[in-house]
Parts: structure tokens; C-alpha cells; sequence
């Protein structure tokens, strides 16, 4: 019995742990960073003259873009759009539609062209983003990558920028805009797709897998106590007597008359 409820503790343990670790509701937001040139972690040895970020969906109009260098200081000279290209793999992002997500392959990236002014020194550099999606959803990341090559000089007159992001942009990353903007001309946006419920990336109300895994717990705990009863109880139940024979003073066992302890019985003389 003991080893039964070993095992169904064990299979209660290892079905928590599923459920912990199966991926939950997929994000629903739109707009995500594809591919970029150069990639995260990875080495570039040729002073570049732009880095190129490929999105899902074209970048907001006012879109935030920055290149720190390894000093701290921001070496970005403004962005531009460029041309989209094809994706060497697509990405999949999820719309949902009558409750339930459906995936969609995006293709195509469009890039945004980040100008780098200089390179000041070799180390790591680090390229942030800040843009609002056609959902409504902030597109927000970075891409890391070390620079080994040549150091080269700003250019006459510029001096590092130290503008933030645009408010109007903040407020929409943030949940404080309005509405959401208008769809962009993403080649593969299906047309009268739902939008994303906002309050699935809010962070309000309890996650999906909550609910499954308090209940493998309160299981788990139920039947642990159960476990730890039983033992008690044989514990505290007295072990049956078989009846013992006649016995003597101090408990030991009566002898017969004319025995002796340890020799043959000896008959009297007639």
C-alpha cells in the first residue's frame, strides 16, 4: 500500500511539473524583431555604417532606436526605413480569433536602418528598440553583439543624442494611448483580424496554468497526509496475544510432578 501511494505522489509530482513547464496562452502581439544585422552575440570585426532591424510589421513612424557603445556613451546618428526583404525563416506570431489563437507565418521583414555614427572603442555594443505595433502592443527589445574592429572618429559637428523616446510613443507602449494605431501594410497582416485582447499582456487576473496546478497540489497534499495516517495507525493498534499455556508462579511455565529440569525422570523404590 505504501508503495502505491509512493507512486501516486509520484505521478501527482511529475503532472505539476508539466504543467509548469508547458508553454501558456502564445503572445499575441504583433510587430516583433525578425532577424537583424548583426545578429545578437555575435562578433562584428568591420566598422558598420548602419545596423538594419527586420520586424514582422513596419516600425511606428516614431519609433525610438539607440546604439550605446562599451563607454556608456550613445553612438546613433537617427534611423530610416529601407527596403522589406524576404525572411530566410519565417516567424510565427498568433491572432485570436473567436477566443482561440491561431498562428499565422510572417515572410517578410521590414527593416529599420539604424545610422551608426562612429566606433569609438572595441567591446560591447548594445542596439535598443522602442516601437508600437499594429495591435497596439509594445515592440520593445535589444540586440548585443562585441565590436572587434577598428576604432573610427565621430564625424565634424556631431555630438551624442540624448533624446528619449517620443511621449505619444511611451504613452502607447505603456497602455495609456488612446487607441491603437492603425494597421500597417505588412504584406502578410490578415485582413479583419481580431485584435488582441489587451488584458491577456496586461498582467490582470491569474495565468492560465494556476488553477490546474493548485489543484495537483491540494491533491498531492491529501494524499500525502493519507500516506503518513496509515503508518500511525498500525502503529497504535496493540499486536494480538496467542493464549498462552498454564503458567506458574512469576510467569513461567508450570512443571510436572516428578520432572526435573535438565535429567530423565527417576522412578522411586518399591
Amino acid at each position: 500500500m505504501r508503495h502505491t501511494l509512493s507512486r501516486a505522489v509520484a505521478a501527482l509530482a511529475a503532472t505539476l511539473v508539466v504543467s509548469l513547464l508547458l508553454p501558456t496562452a502564445p503572445a499575441s502581439a504583433h510587430g516583433q524583431l525578425a532577424t537583424s544585422t548583426p545578429l545578437t552575440g555575435t562578433v562584428v570585426r568591420e566598422p558598420l555604417t548602419q545596423l538594419a532591424l527586420y520586424f514582422t510589421e513596419k516600425p511606428a513612424t516614431n519609433a525610438h532606436f539607440t546604439i550605446v557603445g562599451p563607454n556608456g556613451s550613445r553612438v546613433d546618428s537617427g534611423w530610416s526605413s529601407g527596403e522589406p526583404k524576404r525572411l530566410d525563416k519565417p516567424v510565427t506570431e498568433y491572432f485570436k480569433v473567436n477566443g482561440v489563437f491561431e498562428p499565422r507565418l510572417y515572410h517578410t521583414g521590414f527593416p529599420a536602418l539604424v545610422t551608426v555614427a562612429h566606433w569609438p572603442a572595441k567591446g560591447r555594443y548594445t542596439a535598443s528598440y522602442l516601437s508600437v505595433a499594429s495591435d497596439g502592443e509594445a515592440v520593445r527589445g535589444s540586440v548585443t553583439f562585441d565590436y572587434q574592429g577598428r576604432s573610427t572618429a565621430a564625424p565634424a559637428g556631431w555630438t551624442a543624442p540624448t533624446a528619449g523616446p517620443d511621449p505619444a510613443l511611451l504613452a502607447q507602449a505603456e497602455g495609456e494611448g488612446s487607441a491603437a494605431p492603425a494597421a500597417t501594410d505588412s504584406p502578410v497582416a490578415p485582413t479583419g483580424a481580431p485584435p488582441a485582447a489587451s488584458e491577456e499582456r496586461s498582467g490582470g487576473g491569474f495565468p492560465a496554468w494556476l488553477v490546474p496546478a493548485l489543484i495537483v497540489v491540494v491533491v498531492a497534499a491529501i494524499v500525502l497526509v493519507a500516506a503518513r495516517r496509515r503508518p500511525a495507525a498500525r502503529a497504535a493498534t496493540p499486536p494480538s496475544r496467542r493464549p498462552a499455556g498454564p503458567a506458574g508462579r512469576g510467569g513461567t511455565p508450570a512443571r510436572r510432578p516428578g520432572k526435573r529440569s535438565g535429567g530423565p525422570v527417576r522412578r522411586g523404590r518399591r
